[in-house]
């Protein structure tokens, strides 16, 4: 591999696509004693958990997950990121512009786990 590859800053999330994230709140609120940080109606519900997070994120939310728990590992940027994906047998499903909140890039391992890489908004400028 030539260059220097950064390493992820952090695992900034694990999410768990749902297809009742409502249903799922008391469980992980009150059995697993998460407390609640932020609240999208029923579409995510984020609790803390340390210096991470954990969530419930509705299929539509979710997607291109139709279940289970994805890891969202937090980057400076995408740079490079899709060319070493695809030549370490990986496969990029696309990128999600979320505004103000950062980005997303989607993608699944040789074994066809999907996580994502994460990267902030930049700052507004003054």
């Amino acid at each position: 591999m030539s260059g220097a590859v950064r390493p992820p800053k952090r695992v900034q999330n694990v999410f768990v696509a749902a297809r009742d994230p409502a249903s799922l709140h008391g469980f992980y609120e009150g059995a697993l004693g998460l407390p609640t940080k932020f609240r999208d109606g029923d579409r995510w519900i984020q609790y803390g958990a340390g210096n991470t997070n954990v969530a419930l994120a509705s299929l539509e939310e979710a997607a291109p997950a139709t279940g289970g728990l994805v890891m969202v590992l937090e980057v400076d940027d995408f740079e490079g990121a899709p060319e070493r994906i695809a030549a370490a047998g990986g496969q990029v499903l696309g990128l999600r512009d979320m505004g103000a909140h950062g980005a997303v890039l989607s993608l699944r391992d040789p074994e066809g786990n999907l996580l994502q890489l994460f990267r902030r908004a930049a700052p507004a400028a003054a």
